[in-house]
């Protein structure tokens, strides 16, 4: 054998990434975080298939999409059915509620979901194969107060991040009683411009779609396109009027972008995004909006709803970007250094005991030295070092190691779970 180290034949797929420790405890820290504080809005956790029958993605995000036509994992199973690797969450919530009878109780129906959605995307910084998100859903009113409520949400969910730098864009898409004249508007306009092939289909399909092109020459053509938010009915003004002004009531900022143009045909009304520019191309870092009619569409009942996404991974991004410690969570806040096989044991136990009484503690496995030992103590990240050699076990006692202080005492092990408590306690 050789000092070289082994290197695997296998990598992780192109645009998957992992995460793995230290990140992955903060990984983990941001999307708990995220999913309690919509808790605490009154949203209840629901789990989602990672993938689902082809034809509810079709139907739900719009068969004109880029994530429909171009990025969704399909394939066809062992019974030959087309199933496809969930690209984004809101289809199959609405699926679930509808077969769930969710949509026959209280209203709204309140839930949040978190895990890994799919896309067939060119990888980059922030932008992923698989990406993590976390997403609500409200579904069963039409009230302006619940989209300020769902927008304040993604608001405090960012600042418990400790994310600063970066703002929230506010549109209004309109509905079925203003969007049709609109959209007849916009293709009169852009079929009078020299469109490529493929852009004139996307505005044929969905015109919408044409002002979200990020190409330079499509932005400059479409510059002074007639734009949704000049066309509102008067509901849908006076709903996007309330929504605004709660958030001013709530002293969540924003600006209002009227050629804001969300990936995913079902969109009405309220549409939003949050953009971090320290990230840039990739900048925005979650979004979403209302989507009336997109029950119905999938078979269920003529319910609104309105939802958002968080991306996990871009959040991450945005806070190595501002400078904010992404690797200071502990593992554990107690390390055992067990000095021999007999004190091995009684560590063993003690450690069993502290875990037992709430608290995360781990210990030296092998037969590491004690300096190799109190190295794997500073590594963990614990407030806490114990030691155990034959001297303690002779006597009775445990050295208790306060490793950012280096101050320790002697404390008889009957004490020491009593002890190390109030110990983590204080340092609160």
């Amino acid at each position: 054998m050789t000092d070289q180290a082994k290197i695997s034949p296998f990598a992780a797929p192109k645009g998957v990434p992992d995460y793995v420790p230290p990140t992955s405890a903060t990984f983990q820290h941001v999307r708990d975080m995220f999913t309690e504080t919509a808790r605490t809005f009154g949203f209840q956790h629901i789990e989602l298939p990672v993938f689902e029958e082809t034809g509810l993605f079709a139907r739900g995000v719009g068969e004109s999409t880029d994530v429909v036509s171009k990025e969704m994992y399909t394939f066809a199973d062992r019974g030959g059915r087309s199933v496809t690797l969930r690209p984004e969450g809101t289809a199959g919530v609405m699926r679930a509620v509808i077969e769930h009878n969710l949509d026959r109780g209280q209203l709204p129906v309140k839930l949040v979901y978190a895990g890994p959605f799919f896309r067939y995307e060119r990888p980059q910084a922030g932008r992923y194969r698989q990406l993590q998100q976390v997403g609500v859903e409200a579904i069963g009113v039409d009230d302006p107060a619940l989209d300020a409520e769902v927008i304040a949400l993604a608001d405090a969910c960012y600042r418990k991040a400790g994310l600063s730098g970066y703002r929230l864009e506010l549109t209004s898409l309109g509905d079925s009683t203003c969007r049709p004249e609109y959209r007849a508007k916009l293709q009169e306009f852009l079929f009078k411009l020299p469109l490529d092939e493929e852009t004139r289909k996307r505005a044929e399909i969905n015109p919408l779609r044409v002002l979200d092109d990020k190409r330079e020459e499509v932005k400059k053509m479409t510059a002074d396109a007639p734009l949704m938010l000049d066309h509102l009915s008067d509901e849908c003004r006076a709903h996007f009027d309330t929504v605004t002004g709660l958030l001013d009531d709530m002293g969540v900022d924003y600006v209002i972008n009227p050629r804001l143009v969300r990936g995913l045909d079902y969109y009405t009304k309220t549409c939003f995004e949050f953009v971090h520019d320290g990230l840039g191309a990739q900048s925005g870092i979650g979004g979403g909006g209302r989507y009336d009619g997109l029950m119905a569409q999938l078979g269920g009942q003529e319910l609104s709803g309105i939802g958002f996404g968080l991306g996990i991974d871009r959040v991450l991004l945005a806070m190595q970007a501002e400078g904010i410690d992404i690797e200071g969570r502990p593992r554990v806040d107690v390390f055992g250094v067990p000095m021999g096989a007999e004190a091995k044991s009684a560590m063993s136990l003690l450690i069993h005991e502290l875990r037992a009484a709430g608290m995360s503690a781990d210990m030296s496995f092998g037969d590491r030295g004690l300096k190799g030992a109190m190295k794997g103590a500073d590594r963990s990240g614990a407030r806490l070092a114990l030691v155990l050699g034959d001297s303690e076990l002779a006597n009775g006692t445990v050295v208790v190691k306060n490793l950012a202080t280096r101050e320790q005492h002697d404390i008889a092990r009957a004490d020491a779970p009593a002890f190390i408590k109030r110990a983590l306690a204080d340092n609160n």
